[in-house]
């Protein structure tokens, strides 16, 4: 079922099942608790060349229909990462992660860690303090969930110091293996000279997608992103020895991933500002079953943007 949606095409490129398509119209055909793990960067809604700009409460409700979808094809105990930053009007931001938690909450979601991504570039402000983070929403169905910390260590800032008294003096006080690299992750972004830079405007780099399929799945296990963009998670995924589930509607792009993942030379397209950017169609925010309940789609007016 994976490679054939109702709606949109789909192939296989290596442990990659590959969908062209809106992810509204894609994941509904999925099956329920097919994926252990969700790895996504969804549009901003800032005006990119990918996305069509709507007011923040058609966003949320755009939003809450894909994450509710998420929901309903993740396994038990499995995880979702939600990467955003910030939703910007006329100078004023509203940081989206504060927009999506109490989605995932309302969903019956449990929030497990803010992880601030950090980086040294990005657009200079001049009015406000520039952006140097991003965040991303680790959020998982239940308290069974799979987490290997030991895959993901850092390098401990003392790794030869001792106990220097009682039973353990002279011994190695750090895990061997390194230390908890902690929520705040400093990680280049992808930038013009990245040596991982496609034409995709705002492309995530693997260092940071590899710490989460690491660290949340398993050898063999599926992850899903809805929104592909440049294929991050499918290169990352097949690297790691996982399997990948890719939805992208950008025609462009879906070139991009095939040619990251050793699939068929991409084809002559139009430029990516001549697609006509598809705006969130509101039947396409569909009724999902989430614990055996049903669940309507969540009326954003009972969502709180500024969070408990």
């Amino acid at each position: 079922m994976f490679y054939q949606p109702a709606r949109g095409n789909a192939e296989a490129i290596g442990l990659c099942a590959l969908h062209t398509g809106d992810c509204a119209e894609v994941l509904p055909q999925l099956p329920t608790g097919s994926v252990d793990l969700v790895v996504t960067s969804p549009p901003y809604n800032i005006g990119k060349a990918y996305e069509k700009r709507a007011a923040l409460d058609a966003y949320v409700d755009f939003q809450t229909g894909v994450i509710n979808e998420c929901v309903r094809l993740l396994g038990p105990d499995g995880s979702i990462c939600w990467q955003v930053g910030n939703w910007v009007d006329n100078g004023e931001i509203v940081p989206l992660d504060s927009v999506v938690i109490p989605i995932f909450r309302a969903l019956g979601m449990k929030i497990r860690s803010r992880v601030v991504w950090t980086f040294g570039h990005g657009m200079h402000c001049r009015r406000r303090l520039s952006g140097r983070h991003e965040t991303i929403v680790w959020a998982t169905k239940s308290d069974e969930y799979h987490f290997d910390l030991d895959s993901i260590r850092v390098p401990q800032k003392y790794p030869n110091k001792r106990h220097y008294k009682g039973p353990k003096m002279g011994q190695l006080s750090g895990n061997p293996l390194g230390k908890n690299p902690g929520d705040v992750w400093d990680i280049s972004n992808v930038k013009n000279r990245h040596p991982e830079k496609t034409s995709h405007p705002c492309q995530f780099p693997e260092e940071l997608v590899e710490r989460l399929v690491k660290s949340l799945t398993k050898p063999g296990q599926k992850v899903l992103d809805p929104f592909a963009g440049a294929g991050t998670v499918g290169a990352v995924c097949n690297r790691l020895d996982r399997k990948s589930v890719l939805v992208e509607r950008v025609p462009e792009y879906v070139d991009i991933i095939r040619e990251r993942l050793g699939g068929p030379k991409a084809q002559a397209r139009r430029p990516v500002s001549d697609v006509v950017a598809l705006a969130p169609r509101m039947e396409d925010l569909f009724t999902v079953s989430v614990s055996n309940t049903t669940l309507a789609a969540i009326d954003p007016s009972t969502v709180s943007i500024s969070g408990e």
